[in-house]
């Protein structure tokens, strides 16, 4: 498989926004989103051993498998073998490729503008750029967080947060979340 990185921090985003975690973050996607912040080009191939010995390395249960997109590679058996190794699984997906069979314990789909072709969604995150939210009724999740775009523009950068924040506050099913990992200066 193309790995990207394997490293050890905290869930910056979402519902589980502080829980240590292992990343696994796969090489590849087949999206091209404007605000994209993730370097995911570069990679080492690596078994699904590799892997699983590379994330038991870190003394969090939780792995969270992201990318990329991580469905273009991932497997059912690296899925069995990361929870015989008792860890809990979250993937983190653009929902754009089925999930494999196998043990996930959070799913997170993070839909752009291409049809989803998953069934289970725990968490929907969308990243906010004041677009029509409408699009998104049509998706049933545990959990709903609404994340404002990271522009680079300080200035514009405001704007997002504030309007999320209207958003949110006129639409109280969503919660915020924000790249807290990016606030605090940790991977």
């Amino acid at each position: 498989m193309r790995i990207n990185e394997i490293f050890y921090s905290l869930q910056g985003e979402g519902c589980h926004t502080g829980v240590p975690a292992v990343f696994v973050r796969f090489a590849g996607c087949n999206l091209k989103c404007s605000f994209c912040d993730t370097d995911f080009q570069s990679y080492t191939e690596m078994s699904e051993d590799e892997i699983v010995d590379a994330v038991l390395q870190y003394p969090s249960s939780v792995v969270i498998l992201t990318g990329g997109e991580p469905t273009l590679q991932l497997t059912s058996s690296l899925l069995h073998r990361l929870s015989a190794a008792h860890r809990q699984v979250h993937i983190e997906t653009n929902g754009t490729h089925p999930l494999p069979e196998g043990p996930i314990h959070w799913v997170v789909c993070s839909p752009k503008y291409a049809k989803v072709n998953i069934q289970r969604i725990d968490e929907l995150k969308v990243v906010y750029e004041a677009q029509d939210m409408s699009v998104y009724d049509q998706y049933q999740a545990t959990a709903y967080s609404l994340q404002p775009c990271d522009t680079g523009d300080p200035i514009r950068n405001q704007e997002l947060i504030q309007q999320t924040i209207n958003y949110i506050l006129q639409h109280p099913k969503w919660k915020l979340s924000l790249q807290t990992h990016k606030i605090l200066n940790v991977r």
